[in-house]
């Protein structure tokens, strides 16, 4: 991919972050679920913006997983296990500008499949 097509990908997704974060924001008892991937990694986060604080955090480097579909089902269960520690059942999900399909819905769908709304 040359360094022109890489660029406006990543500026759309970012444009899609900003129109998407400008319409949801996170609290204590309904934090901002906030997902980023890389070509390598997943990293995810709830976090409070009214007080600007991270209430718990994983992410697929320090658990193991890869990338993929399975990497990113298996964060979502011990992410919402986090959650649930916590005491946390529902949050907002901020896809961070990307789309929601492959690894971000499975991801998603796992936080489901163990008991986390949004």
């Amino acid at each position: 991919m040359n360094a022109k097509v890489l660029k406006s990908k990543v500026a759309n997704r970012l444009k899609r972050k900003r129109r998407v974060r400008a319409k949801i924001s996170g609290s204590v008892s309904l934090p901002r679920v906030s997902v980023f991937r890389s070509n390598r990694y997943l990293s995810v986060q709830a976090i409070d913006d009214v007080t600007a604080t991270t209430l718990a955090a994983l992410n697929s480097k320090s658990t193991g997983h890869k990338a993929n579909k399975e990497g990113a089902a298996a964060l979502g269960e011990a992410f919402a296990a986090k959650l649930k520690e916590a005491g946390l059942t529902s949050i907002v999900f901020d896809r961070n500008g990307y789309q929601y399909h492959g690894v971000i819905a499975a991801f998603g769908d796992a936080l489901r499949a163990n008991e986390i709304k949004f």
